[in-house]
């Protein structure tokens, strides 16, 4: 059975690369210890996942079709630091020479390029696992995605999403479409925090039996009021599962590079 290992590459590049800024004293030297401590971090990755195939899936430089639908989508998040990104085609390059290719699109998110992926592994009952320590993929569990945090060495699993937001990973949409999702600017319901959130969906079960419901409840009728921000914001926070990716899964069969020779 084909296992595919899905690195969120910038997930995982921008954390290894903040550590070095903090220890190194100029640019060469932090682009190098990154690409050190990354070819250390994924080899690592391998050997324990095991996978027959592997990508390392990349984020676009250009605007994704959220920002065209909500212009201030992420707007306030820091730029990628000049020096990383001009050495994003060294690191690529190191990834390469351990057998892992990248996956690279001006226009699409990495979020909903994984997603794509996933489902198509899912649909035929083959598993994935994703290195990354971004919330937001858990809505992606019931299909059965298997989530690592490499850095705080825990599963992203369903006891996880439980026990940090209150919610099975099947109401997570909805959970944000109601409390919103800071790190994206994205706003839901106004005066709907994640505790309410999480109280309206055990109460209710979705956003549309909220949207539906006549009841003499003050947060819910918050909701309703702003059905619209609520249905924008759920748009927003689903990972599209359909980008066209222009690859077969033959075409990322890991195969370990040889070591070179002395």
């Amino acid at each position: 059975m084909a296992h595919l290992l899905l690195l969120d590459a910038m997930n995982l590049i921008r954390r290894l690369y903040a550590v070095q800024e903090r220890q190194q004293a100029d640019n060469p030297s932090r682009l190098l210890a990154t690409a050190q401590t990354m070819e250390r971090a994924v080899s690592s990755i391998l050997a324990e996942v095991n996978p027959s195939h592997v990508l390392a899936v990349f984020d676009g430089q250009g605007d994704s079709w959220r920002k065209a639908l909500y212009p201030e989508y992420k707007a306030g998040r820091n730029a990628m630091p000049t020096a990383l990104a001009e050495g994003l085609e060294l690191l690529q390059a190191r990834l390469w020479s351990l057998g892992v290719d990248a996956l690279l699109s001006d226009t699409d998110e990495a979020d909903d390029l994984i997603a794509t992926l996933m489902a198509g592994m899912a649909s035929h009952g083959q598993p994935v696992t994703l290195i990354s320590t971004d919330k937001g993929f858990c809505q992606l569990l019931p299909q059965g995605l298997q989530i690592r945090d490499y850095f705080n060495r825990r599963w992203l699993d369903e006891a996880f999403v439980g026990q940090h937001f209150g919610v099975p990973s099947t109401s997570l949409v909805d959970y944000w479409a109601l409390c919103g999702l800071a790190g994206s600017n994205i706003k839901g319901v106004p005066g709907i925090g994640p505790k309410g959130a999480a109280e309206l969906l055990q109460q209710y079960g979705s956003l549309d039996a909220m949207l539906r419901v006549e009841a003499d409840d003050k947060r819910l009728h918050k909701v309703q009021e702003a059905a619209d921000e609520a249905r924008l914001a759920q748009t927003l926070v689903r990972l599209r599962q359909d980008i066209p990716l222009g690859f077969n899964l033959k075409d990322i069969r890991y195969r370990p590079r040889p070591a070179p020779t002395a």
